[in-house]
């Protein structure tokens, strides 16, 4: 395990840099950067499903100046794999009406440093706001996570979360009440097999006991910030570095 914590080091500061998020080097993040906002990221994260590079040409489309208000009829027009207009609109409505993200997550998440129990706060909020229902739109928010097993990875609201929490040349850190030693790993399927080709993970059910598995042994390596990995270790299955 010693040389395995040494490559994902090296992979680490190798790719701490803002290079490594480009148009020939596509990432969500790219976009949520730009605006450095949390209802801008939360969607960026969202819709982080599918080929990078479409994911970014997709979100390029989007009057993100909308979630601070006004109509949204503009995005009627807008889809990207399950989700229709209807959909992106239900979502830009519902950041319109909700208040800080932080502090509604917050309120979960304070009395055990739970991100599971700061996620179900934070999605049964923005259920509770919608009216609108869907398949593409429940696919895009997800259930609240009330158990582990048998339950999605909830790799898309880790990823916001990481980008919220940490701070480096990557991650925006615009977040302060919540600790990175308590993040969980946004784990894809490229973290999930070279995840267990790295011998980091046993589990071969791509689920929610995996995402804490994997995150336990990345602790052994640095237990107070154990997703600084996640991004280091996307990247090296995307590029079949192993």
């Amino acid at each position: 395990m010693k040389d395995i914590k040494k490559f994902l080091d090296d992979e680490v500061r190798k790719r701490d840099i803002v290079e490594e998020l480009s148009l020939s080097k596509p990432d969500p993040l790219l976009i949520a950067r730009e605006y450095k906002d949390e209802k801008v990221a939360l969607v960026s994260a969202l819709f982080a499903y599918g080929r990078a590079d479409q994911i970014v040409k997709f979100l390029k489309t989007l009057n993100f100046s909308k979630l601070q208000g006004g109509d949204l009829k503009e995005l009627e027009e807008r889809y990207y794999r399950f989700q229709n207009g209807k959909d992106i609109i239900a979502l830009f409505s519902a950041l319109q009406k909700i208040g800080s993200l932080e502090e509604i997550f917050y309120e979960g998440y304070k009395k055990e440093s739970s991100v599971l129990d700061g996620l179900s706060n934070l999605i049964t909020e923005i259920q509770n706001i919608s009216t609108h229902s869907s398949k593409g739109y429940s696919f895009l928010i997800g259930k609240p996570p009330k158990k582990i097993s048998g339950t999605s990875p909830l790799k898309r609201w880790n990823l916001f979360l990481r980008w919220m929490v940490r701070k480096d040349n990557l991650d925006m850190g615009l977040w302060e009440k919540v600790s990175k030693k308590d993040l969980l790993i946004p784990l894809d399927t490229h973290t999930f097999n070279i995840s267990q080709k790295l011998g980091l993970l046993n589990r071969k059910t791509y689920d929610l006991k995996s995402v804490i598995e994997l995150t336990k042994k990345l602790k052994e390596f640095d237990p107070e910030d154990p997703i600084k990995y996640d991004f280091a270790i996307y990247r090296v299955g995307q590029e079949k570095l192993i």
